[in-house]
């Protein structure tokens, strides 16, 4: 019998996106199955503040205004899982973290700093010139992360439950 790793320290991330919906049933079923600990992080970018704040030359209150941007995503994080994942997650211990900065940094952050031992997060699956001006949080977390990584593909390009389903315009990598 093959003993697969159990999973005590589970990270989900989430941009509220459908597809990070989708994601979180797969962190719900790890954490579920193997006893664990739910980390649900938001990280709220603050790139586009942060150079704003370059421009007008004042750095004295970017922490403050920083502190206060994460706060207001923490809120809004409570009342957002409360309403979408309360009812999903009884029984299960689990996190709300907010975070501000770059994703995959505060990611790869947490997860090192609270002994994570999976990630899981929902890809947008963006292709072409839509991936090389967005990026991919994905991508840089797989890239740089000391723990396993479990990248949900979006609902839609996802396979079907049963193999003999597949779409015939899907084409395997």
């Amino acid at each position: 019998m093959i003993e697969y790793p159990k999973y005590k320290k589970v990270l989900f991330c989430t941009d509220f996106s459908e597809n990070a919906d989708y994601a979180f049933e797969f962190a719900f079923g790890v954490a579920k199955r193997d006893g664990g600990l739910l980390y649900i992080l938001h990280v709220k970018t603050d790139i586009a503040d942060q150079a704003y704040l370059e421009g007008t030359g004042d750095q004295g209150s970017y922490p403050e205004i920083t502190e206060a941007i994460r706060e207001t995503a923490q809120r809004e994080l409570d009342n957002n899982f409360q309403e979408h994942y309360a009812k999903k997650i009884e029984g299960i211990p689990f996190e709300i973290v907010t975070k501000s900065g770059r994703e995959y940094q505060e990611t790869i952050g947490f997860a090192e700093e609270n002994d994570v031992d999976l990630i899981v997060i929902g890809t947008h699956g963006r292709t072409g010139m839509k991936h090389t001006f967005f990026g991919s949080v994905a991508e840089m977390i797989i890239r740089h992360s000391p723990v396993p990584v479990f990248v949900i593909p979006s609902k839609e390009r996802a396979w079907p439950t049963y193999p003999d389903e597949k779409p015939s315009s899907h084409t395997p990598m």
